[in-house]
């Protein structure tokens, strides 16, 4: 925490950052000076493009990518606007999050940097698979636009079609979910070597590979076969603490979704016994992160956004913290930490020279509540000011 400091920003970067610098004549002078100026904040785990319409069967039968695809821009904007400068995005139909990271990057419409998994790799029957409904229904999808594969040929394979077509990471099921219809959550849905040489493949390509996983088997599957993150994270022993420990991996948990799933789910028409695993899992996945905290475990801010209403992801903070970290904890796992598991911790992460100018403020000091990260006031991204409550 450091008091009284100029920012000097040209072009997109951060030139340098002190108490005594020089101001360029002419220069645009914004003041924060009664805010809180932290890092442009890093959610590892949004699913940008989609969101719940609040009908469940409508939402797979009767909407298309295409309908993903008209209303995305909205959610972007929504999440940079909520102090979310980065996202790491870890699943979406028909490469539409390539298409909206592509817009992004031009300027064509507004929202965070974008690392996108395009599609989710599942198994056959697995959670990234259409379940529970007609086998002739499934008949109708593109295999090429679904993800499955199977065996560890068709896995190469798939993972080299996922980054041909626009993958910045490489987003497995190493084990069963919550909210889809097959009827475990947490079993493995790979074996072995099928996850071996999904991250195998990826790190071939210079991509890192994340892996959905609840259940403690998968977990410590995919964390042996060397994934950069575990995502969820909901049945962790001791022994799975130790071995993510070991390995350096990642804790992407998404702690806060459970309030908004029980309360909200009931009224979309969502299969019971989807809530029944949900209700499995809340309580869960909040315990093992507590036990991943005392553990060691390196911790990446992550909220399944899409889960629930996009711009909302700043309130998982009060739950980590709820659980086990503290307030800059917290604060690092959206920040430095977040950085370092995307790759990215030379360009962003912390307001340091050469960064990108990616910087957020908020009215309080969320040291002393971190809600107040949940209404941030000020939002910059590669030096263009996105969002200015504070200063005129």
């Amino acid at each position: 925490m450091l008091a009284n400091q100029l920012i000097l920003i040209e072009n997109d970067s951060i030139k340098a950052v002190g108490p005594d610098i020089k101001i360029p004549v002419n220069a645009t002078i914004i003041d924060l000076s009664k805010a809180t100026v932290l890092p442009g904040l890093i959610d590892s785990h949004t699913h940008i493009t989609v969101q719940p319409s609040g009908d469940y069967y409508g939402d797979i039968f009767r909407r298309t990518p295409i309908d993903y695809a008209i209303t995305a821009h909205i959610y972007a904007k929504k999440t940079l606007e909520a102090g979310f400068t980065t996202c790491r995005d870890v699943g979406a139909p028909a490469f539409v999050d390539v298409a909206l990271r592509n817009a992004i990057n031009n300027g064509d419409v507004v929202g965070p940097r974008l690392l996108v998994a395009t599609l989710f790799i599942g198994s056959t029957g697995s959670h990234g698979d259409l379940n529970g409904f007609s086998p002739f229904l499934n008949w109708q999808i593109p295999k090429e636009m679904t993800g499955v594969a199977d065996g560890v040929d068709a896995l190469r394979k798939q993972v080299r079609y996922n980054i041909k077509y626009g993958a910045d990471v490489i987003k497995f099921g190493a084990g069963a979910g919550v909210l889809s219809e097959e009827e475990s959550v947490g079993a493995p849905q790979f074996i072995q070597e099928e996850m071996n040489a999904i991250v195998s493949e990826a790190k071939l390509w210079g991509k890192k590979a994340c892996a959905h996983a609840h259940g403690n088997e998968a977990i410590k599957m995919a964390v042996k076969a060397g994934v950069a993150s575990i995502e969820h994270g909901s049945f962790l022993d001791d022994e799975a603490i130790k071995l993510m420990k070991e390995h350096g991996t990642y804790l992407v948990a998404d702690i806060y979704n459970d309030e908004y799933i029980m309360s909200e789910y009931t009224k979309t028409g969502y299969p019971q016994k989807i809530l029944d695993k949900e209700k499995l899992v809340g309580k869960t996945q909040r315990e093992s992160f507590a036990k991943a905290v005392k553990g060691g475990v390196k911790i990446a801010f992550g909220t399944d956004a899409g889960v629930y209403p996009h711009g909302w992801n700043a309130k998982q903070f009060k739950w980590m913290v709820q659980y086990g970290l503290t307030p800059m904890q917290a604060i690092q796992a959206a920040t430095i930490s977040a950085s370092d598991l995307l790759g990215k911790k030379d360009r962003i992460g912390s307001i340091s020279v050469n960064k990108w100018a990616d910087i957020i403020a908020v009215s309080g000091n969320p040291l002393d509540d971190v809600k107040v990260l949940e209404d941030v006031q000020f939002v910059m991204k590669g030096g263009v000011v996105f969002k200015n409550l504070i200063s005129k």
